[in-house]
């Protein structure tokens, strides 16, 4: 069911529209000023809004572009009782779907809130579609050590040299494995990943080789292995430091001859396979503990690419952010929020021990429980509490874990959301709500609804 919003201060226009609107199943809400209504337009999501442009407190021309800069994709039609050509077409170039004229024709005022709702509709599919069809994120920053992995894979990709790629947990490992095969003469083929980690050592053998069947107890059928998977392709070996004795001499056989058997099996078979392999040890210091065979990490090191942590590369933070917020803020349907230089640098100031994977997280949590303007106190208040940032300027003490299974939906974690910002920001002003509105920028009215929607009282 649609959602419009109606922004009028002639309470028989708006009756007229709602009426019109709701007998048609859409869900209407409306209020009488442009200042109320992008407050509304912040805080919910709406598929149209029909907007008067002579209205007391905001005219309708400010408030579509006001509107638009929140959520350029939200669809408005424009409205007006003192319609002109010369109107029309200055709230087409502000970005208005369309222009309809009071009292509006019921005929042409359907149709154009359909035509409309389709237009946002095909927008959001659109949206969709491009981010399934791109292939791999792009490797950001222009930090040296980035500077040089572009560089490397640029060199090394086309070739088949195996590549060892270290570095610590979240760093990014496995993106530089999919761009190597992405700059491959095997970027047609499959790239096959295996996390040698996640997989019990004795059932590792089987994952990499496949099996015949009977060869065990589960084994019911034939199975066919990571290493046939990927013939023709990239096998991306992922933690290998995790792997087994018994599982590193078959890798390293199968990098010798170019062959496998499987679990059970007697028949060699021939496999056309680049390895590029992972892990966050330090894979010398493992050989010298006996744990990794010395001639399978020369096997596999040929190229090797070293991903340094998130804190050696912090000028790359403020690019990682931005590309993070476009993603997240497009995942959820939502225009890109902005970010303070104040928080870049109170992002800058985090120690950041899960790397490129914790800032991802962080900016999706400062996304939703940030307002229009993630500031310095936001990225204080939201920090991770297993990494504190160093306090400075009086920080604000790290806002604790969240359990996210009690939540059936993502709606019930906003509202949970919403409603611990909110009551951090009461709390942090001394239950001032006046300045408390101001702090999160909305509506003293629109506070005090909150508060007794989700039934907030002091010293809670």
């Amino acid at each position: 069911m649609a959602k419009i919003l109606i922004i009028d201060d002639e309470r028989a226009i708006r009756s007229t529209l709602r009426e019109i609107l709701e007998y048609e199943d859409y869900q209407v809400e409306d209020v009488d000023n442009g200042v109320d209504g992008l407050d509304m337009i912040q805080n919910n999501d709406y598929d149209l809004v029909l907007c008067d442009i002579k209205m007391n407190r905001m005219d309708g021309m400010e408030v579509l572009q006001e509107g638009l800069s929140i959520k350029p994709d939200l669809p408005f039609i424009m409205i007006s009782g003192h319609g002109t050509v010369e109107t029309a077409v200055e709230a087409s170039k502000k970005g208005a779907f369309d222009f309809i004229s009071k009292p509006p024709d019921l005929n042409r005022l359907l149709i154009t809130v359909r035509n409309a709702l389709d237009r946002g509709s095909l927008v959001v599919e659109t949206k969709t579609l491009k981010r399934k069809v791109s292939k791999v994120r792009p490797i950001l920053g222009e930090s040296q050590g980035i500077l040089k992995i572009k560089e490397t894979i640029e060199r090394v990709g086309p070739t088949d040299a195996r590549v060892l790629v270290t570095g610590a947990n979240g760093s990014g490992k496995e993106l530089v494995a999919r761009w190597l095969h992405e700059k491959s003469n095997r970027a047609n083929a499959p790239l096959i990943e295996v996390n040698c980690a996640a997989i019990p050592s004795e059932l590792i053998e089987s994952e990499l080789f496949g099996h015949e069947k009977g060869s065990f107890t589960s084994a019911i059928k034939q199975r066919i292995g990571k290493f046939e998977s990927a013939s023709g392709g990239t096998l991306f070996l992922d933690e290998i430091g995790d792997m087994s004795h018994s599982a590193q001499a078959k890798v390293l056989r199968a990098l010798q001859e170019n062959k496998i058997t499987r679990v059970g099996g007697e028949k060699e078979i021939d496999v056309d396979v680049r390895v590029i392999a992972a892990t966050n040890k330090d894979l010398l210091k493992e050989i010298e503990a006996g744990n990794f065979r010395m001639d399978l990490y020369h096997r596999l090191s040929v190229i090797l690419i070293h991903v340094p942590p998130l804190i050696e590369r912090k000028d790359d933070i403020p690019l990682l952010t931005q590309s993070f917020l476009d993603e997240i803020c497009g995942e959820y349907g939502m225009p890109t929020k902005r970010i303070s230089e104040g928080a870049l640098e109170a992002l800058k100031s985090l120690p950041w021990t899960g790397n490129i994977r914790e800032l991802r997280n962080m900016v999706e949590r400062l996304i939703i429980m940030s307002d229009k303007m993630i500031t310095d106190n936001d990225v204080r208040s939201f920090a991770n509490p297993s990494a504190p940032a160093t306090p400075v300027n009086g920080a604000q003490p790290a806002a604790p874990q969240t359990d996210f299974n009690q939540f059936k939906n993502f709606q019930e974690y906003k509202d949970f959301a919403e409603r611990e910002f909110i009551k951090f920001k009461l709390e942090k002003n001394n239950w001032n709500v006046s300045k408390t509105a101001d702090d999160i920028d909305i509506q003293r009215s629109h506070l005090y609804s909150k508060i007794e929607k989700y039934g907030l009282k002091r010293g809670e």
